[in-house]
């Protein structure tokens, strides 16, 4: 070989390993976005896997930094009745926000619809389950007013509820007159819209009726969602407006039904907490509406909708309740819970729009 090709030989052969490298590094970080990608699709796919594993995960973190107190059947009932009636009006939120929409006055209804049905079971001496049924449609009704203001008005979600959060929170002032009913007037003239704070042992628990109703409407809002044309519907709206109604979906019928339905599960959810607290108040339900919302961000719920599940969202208002819980019994104080609760939301919502990034 002459002086002249040796270098040549080399220059080949030291860029023909340069080719070689450059294609395992390729063939390296193809099987890396590849992985990446697939995990995106699948938590895309299934928004509840995240609030599992977080939930799950903060059990047994807090099992073992609160102690033998924390992990045990009355702690553990204790935190479900916390988080009841958070729980029921985040379904309300969970397909309000499924539609791209949001609630801010879920507070005020229920609190509004409570004072419906304890002045008129109390102190008006209608039987009970007319006092409740007026109570229902009075929060069905308030619904409406918002489906109504976001629908045909073309209000902006966020400014027509913030509008009627105010109204309806006037409204329950001016009819209770700033007054609350004792719950020995409940006891004594309606019983009934107390059955929901009562309770049974289940393995050493005590659960209340009330935490057996959440189970419940979860499951019947998810099956509505999810195997019936309207759940469908109310996908569609959320995920792409304009395509649904090319589609022959009826975009403002349907909204309007889902500020209905979420207004009657807000004023369920009043019947809840009269039995919870065990009276009637004016000042219930103040900061419903971020807890609310808190919990659905955390369930994995998309603010942008179209995505997220009811089960999701029950897993977040007990994500919330276990972090509280579990800070509480482990001594720290409330200001560190609410930062604690506070990185969560911001944690939930960058996962949210990573995993929206994986549709694209």
């Amino acid at each position: 070989m002459t002086d002249q090709q040796q270098p040549t030989k080399v220059v080949s052969d030291f860029e023909a390993t340069l080719d070689k490298a450059d294609k395992k590094v390729a063939s390296f970080d193809t099987k890396d976005a590849g992985l990446l990608q697939r995990l995106r699709s699948v938590l895309h796919s299934n928004p509840t896997v995240i609030p599992i594993v977080v939930l799950v995960a903060s059990v047994l973190i807090f099992s073992l930094a609160a102690g033998e107190r924390f992990l045990t059947p009355g702690n553990m009932s204790l935190v479900l009745q916390q988080v009841t009636v958070i729980g029921i009006i985040a379904i309300a939120q969970t397909m309000i926000i499924l539609t791209a929409g949001i609630d801010l006055s879920v507070g005020a209804i229920m609190a509004l619809s409570s004072i419906v049905m304890g002045k008129l079971a109390v102190q008006t001496g209608l039987p009970v389950p007319v006092a409740i049924f007026l109570g229902l449609c009075s929060g069905g009704l308030m619904g409406f007013v918002n489906g109504t203001l976001v629908t045909y008005m073309k209000l902006p979600p966020f400014i027509a509820t913030l509008g009627t959060l105010n109204i309806y929170q006037s409204l329950k002032l001016f009819y209770s007159h700033s007054e609350s009913i004792r719950n020995s007037d409940i006891e004594k003239q309606a019983p009934g819209l107390l059955w929901f704070g009562d309770s049974f042992q289940f393995l050493g628990a005590s659960v209340t009726y009330g935490g057996v109703a959440l189970i419940l409407l979860a499951i019947l809002a998810w099956y509505a969602l999810n195997w019936t044309a309207w759940g469908r519907y109310v996908h569609a709206v959320g995920d792409d407006p304009d395509s649904a109604m090319l589609a022959g979906i009826r975009t403002g019928r349907t909204l309007v039904s889902v500020y209905t339905v979420a207004g009657i599960i807000c004023a369920f959810a009043a019947w809840v907490l009269i039995g919870r607290v065990g009276s009637v108040t004016p000042l219930a339900g103040e900061t419903a509406n971020l807890d609310s919302i808190t919990a659905v961000v955390i369930g994995g719920t998309s603010l942008f909708g179209g995505r997220g599940s009811i089960v999701g969202s029950v897993l977040g208002a007990l994500i919330v309740g276990v972090f509280r819980n579990g800070l509480s019994l482990a001594g720290v104080e409330v200001l560190w819970q609410d930062f604690t609760v506070g990185i969560l939301i911001i944690l939930a919502v960058a996962i949210d729009q990573w995993l929206r990034r994986a549709s694209k």
